[in-house]
């Protein structure tokens, strides 16, 4: 049996080297909003508390819903509805190393 990939990189990773993040920032222009998830509705709907100070009740989409696996207290991008804010539809989801990045630059409190 062989190394997996993860396993390669701890082995060889030579210490004291920090590997890049690359994270993902909210556009303005396309009415994208950094938003926490608080609390798992069911039926693919979560509340989130978005950094703008509105509390949001935002819709996970089947794309989302397969690969990454949502819950409470990741960090999340949301784009609000145009005819109802109260909603959005959630379009991407942080991991843990970007939402420490996020913090250290001052994105997240």
């Amino acid at each position: 049996m062989g190394l997996t990939t993860e396993e390669e990189e701890k082995l060889y990773k030579p210490e004291g080297t920090e590997e890049v993040i690359r994270v993902r920032i909210p556009d303005k222009r396309r009415r994208e909003v950094l938003a926490i998830v608080e609390k798992m509705l069911g039926g693919r709907r979560v509340t989130v508390q978005c950094l703008d100070g509105k509390e949001r009740m935002a819709r996970i989409p089947g794309r989302l819903k397969r690969r990454h696996w949502v819950n409470v207290g990741d960090a999340v991008i949301i784009v609000p509805w145009d005819f109802q804010d109260e909603k959005a539809d959630l379009i991407y989801r942080y991991k843990r190393p970007q939402m420490e990045w996020l913090r250290r630059k001052g994105y997240l409190k």
